[in-house]
């Protein structure tokens, strides 16, 4: 039986679900960090196992930013991302000003499913690609404003 959970995400459902799709793998330290500053999230299980994850992060009126919308491979194409947006979607339009802002990287192959929410691809006239760092604790980057 499918049931949907608001605000239940622990760092295992989210470590575990992303391995399926051969996501980046983070810490369990570092997921629940992560965790802590999620403003919505929603799961869904079959019986007691968790199949599907999404959250939102952002300011919670503003800029609202959809991340980990993740469904175990074995669940793909029955309907569950789309329930995890509706969820999320439902979210933001409550608490969002006129006009906020929502972001999302879609996966590749992934965004003619999100367009069926209203979402708009990059590049076109209005706007330009969307772009990405990654963190590297490695690399320092030198400010030219500050004395040598």
């Amino acid at each position: 039986m499918l049931r949907k959970e608001a605000n239940a995400l622990t760092p295992q459902m989210y470590a575990e679900l992303r391995r399926k799709v051969d996501f980046q793998e983070y810490s369990l330290e570092d997921v629940a960090k992560a965790l802590e500053k999620t403003l919505f999230s929603v799961v869904i299980f079959d019986d007691h196992k968790p199949i599907g994850i999404g959250r939102i992060v952002g300011d919670d009126r503003i800029v609202f930013f959809i991340k980990d919308v993740v469904v175990d491979p074995e669940y793909q194409k029955q309907s569950i991302g789309y329930t995890i947006m509706h969820s999320l979607m439902n979210y933001i339009q409550e608490k969002a000003c006129e006009n906020a802002y929502i972001g999302l990287m879609a996966t590749p192959n992934t965004e003619k499913f999100y367009e069926k929410f209203g979402f708009i691809q990059r590049p076109n006239q209005d706007f330009g690609h969307g772009m990405v760092k990654f963190v590297d604790k490695s690399y320092k980057i030198d400010n030219p404003m500050e004395d040598k």
